[in-house]
């Protein structure tokens, strides 16, 4: 055979488009888990972590006896050198060693994927710490669900792929606990705190009663999200309402606190408050980009025995 008629008999064999990798989609929710741990190691180096409610405790205090610790080492002189105090300031490098391992963590990594699994239960102790300081508040646990899994997300991505079908199940699980947190927040399922009715009034320049209409309009909103995300008709404008949203109230922190009459115009107080809660755009984000072509994906999905799915429905 001539090379010309090589040449031409290659041509006509049918091409096969190889799969390319979703890195936008899986960049979301690297982003996502790195600006979370950024802002909580932030949290526990400049201000304090939330862990007091769960350490000043008497069985905490009979654990450490048992240890020979005495009160007076234990609680301190109130300079913050005592056990707890101490340790609380040191918990800071958790956090930020966990945000590093998100940056280079790659598929087939298994420490890497399994620090990042100890992170998301740093995380869940840090929240849970949060609703037992709020006087045990459903809300305040559930809305932080984006922040504890979306580590967990990050692992699964690399590991069980970006499509694959439990991946995109949990990302649907961590947006509807975020929203339906905020949402029984705005809508007054439960009491609103004061820093939404303060942030909606600061941004707006509106008066409390328009305050307490939208924010209760927000709340409706909210719960549509939950409910939409789940419908493969609706899930699309959902998550892209979701994406703009969880944006929205993750500045509205800075936007409402800092000021040019602050030093460093408040950003050592108020920036890291929008950095952890990148989780909440940034999952309905990579839904988003999961969703954009659902036919194509579906149809490769089908052809792989379902491996990789797009989504339920």
């Amino acid at each position: 055979m001539s090379r010309a008629e090589l040449n031409a008999s290659v041509s006509l064999r049918p091409t096969v488009d190889k799969p390319k990798p979703d890195k936008l989609p899986l960049a979301c929710l690297r982003w996502g888990a790195f600006l979370c741990f950024a802002g909580w190691a932030w949290v526990h180096f400049y201000w304090e972590g939330p862990y007091g409610v769960l350490l000043w405790q008497d069985a905490t205090y009979d654990l450490a006896t048992r240890f020979g610790i005495t009160w007076d080492d234990f609680v301190g002189t109130g300079a913050d050198d005592g056990l707890v105090q101490k340790w609380i300031a040191r918990i800071w490098w958790l956090y930020l060693v966990c945000a590093v391992l998100t940056l280079t963590v790659r598929k087939g990594a298994w420490i890497q994927m399994s620090g990042l699994v100890v992170g998301s239960g740093l995380l869940t102790v840090l929240c849970y710490a949060k609703y037992v300081a709020s006087k045990y508040q459903l809300p305040m646990f559930i809305e932080h669900g984006g922040q504890m899994l979306i580590p967990i997300l990050l692992v699964m991505a690399l590991s069980i792929g970006v499509r694959h079908r439990i991946t995109v199940i949990t990302a649907i699980i961590a947006v509807i606990l975020t929203f339906a947190g905020h949402g029984s927040y705005a809508f007054g399922l439960w009491p609103t705190p004061g820093n939404f009715h303060a942030m909606t009034s600061v941004i707006l320049g509106v008066e409390y009663p328009t305050t307490q209409t939208l924010l209760r309009i927000a709340g409706v909103l909210d719960f549509l999200v939950c409910i939409g995300i789940c419908i493969p008709s609706l899930r699309r404008a959902s998550a892209c309402y979701a994406t703009v949203w969880g944006f929205l109230t993750a500045i509205a922190r800075p936007v409402a606190g800092m000021s040019w009459g602050l030093n460093y115009w408040g950003a050592d107080q108020y920036l890291h408050e929008a950095v952890l809660r990148a989780p909440h755009f940034l999952i309905p984000l990579y839904l988003l980009l999961i969703w954009r072509q659902p036919g194509r994906t579906d149809a490769a999905t089908s052809r792989t025995g379902g491996q990789q799915a797009a989504g339920p429905g």
